[in-house]
């Protein structure tokens, strides 16, 4: 009997991995309107989770598409906190899918009509600390303060911690690998703020990881994302693609919109992935949910 109840221990972990990936789960994605988060709210839905897609426009960017059909669609504004917490109360999991390349101070934000998935300019108030860490950081002590007041509940659907996955971007890990200081050092006014942002969420998620546990954060830090209709990016992807093929330590390669998606919807399922996830981690990851 003892035996038995040892291995019954043993085995919990990968029954609550178990139950987590194969239950449908009640997930919202922060910037649903978007390149990122439109693609990752049709994946969620093909696996049969239940999607609340947030956003400032609060519409399906896609009508014709019948897995967008079945999202849930709401309109608000990630940096107001009661937003947040309204939208995350039933939540199982969480995706901050919301940024924008150019803010309102970048001096070229008329260039999101072009390179912006969604085709959006930003507001007078869209700077890249409130479109990236103001929001994030709201979405995180939401998730903190509800974990808290659930923390009985270990065997929740989603496992004993909440999946949050967060769209940072490959420059964000700079400072760590060879010469990244120095071009850190070089790059333009706004590249730098937009890191700021970046990187300040990814130091929250790992205080909230080493001081509560209550979330598993998977942080994804892709480098240019496309696909065949992403005419503006499509003629330099052989340039980035080359030169992370010859080692050049600051590039990485880039990735497709669907890798991406099925590595984030594998990070919200799969209690394994946390932490930063780098093009060949999201490469890998991906393959669980094809």
């Amino acid at each position: 009997m003892k035996l038995l109840s040892l291995m019954a221990v043993v085995a919990l972990p990968s029954v609550v991995q178990s139950l987590a990936s194969a239950r449908p789960l009640r997930v919202t994605v922060f910037g649903g309107t978007g390149y990122v988060g439109s693609a990752v709210c049709e994946r969620l839905v093909k696996r049969g989770h239940e999607v609340t897609a947030v956003s400032r426009r609060g519409e399906n960017p896609k009508p014709d598409s019948k897995e967008l059909s079945r999202v849930n669609w709401v309109k608000g504004d990630a940096t107001d906190m009661k937003t947040v917490e309204k939208v995350l109360k039933d939540s199982d999991a969480a995706v901050h899918a919301i940024g924008l390349l150019f803010d309102v101070e970048s001096g070229l934000a008329n260039l999101n009509k072009i390179v912006s998935g969604s085709g959006s300019i930003p507001g007078d108030s869209s700077t890249y600390d409130a479109i990236t860490r103001i929001t994030a950081f709201n979405v995180i002590d939401a998730i903190e303060k509800k974990q808290s007041l659930n923390i009985g509940s270990i065997l929740s659907k989603s496992g004993n911690r909440y999946p949050l996955c967060f769209v940072s971007a490959a420059e964000a890990g700079w400072p760590d690998v060879t010469f990244g200081k120095t071009i850190d050092g070089i790059a333009p006014k706004w590249l730098n703020k937009y890191l700021i942002a970046k990187r300040a969420v990814e130091g929250r998620l790992r205080e909230s990881n080493e001081s509560k546990g209550t979330i598993r954060s998977a942080i994804y830090r892709p480098s240019l994302i496309w696909d065949w209709t992403k005419f503006d990016v499509l003629p330099v992807i052989p340039v980035f693609n080359l030169a992370a093929a010859i080692g050049v330590p600051f590039v990485d390669k880039t990735v497709r919109i669907e890798t991406l998606a099925d590595a984030i919807v594998a990070g919200i399922e799969s209690e394994d992935v946390e932490g930063v996830q780098r093009v060949g981690e999201m490469e890998t990851i991906s393959q669980r949910v094809r």
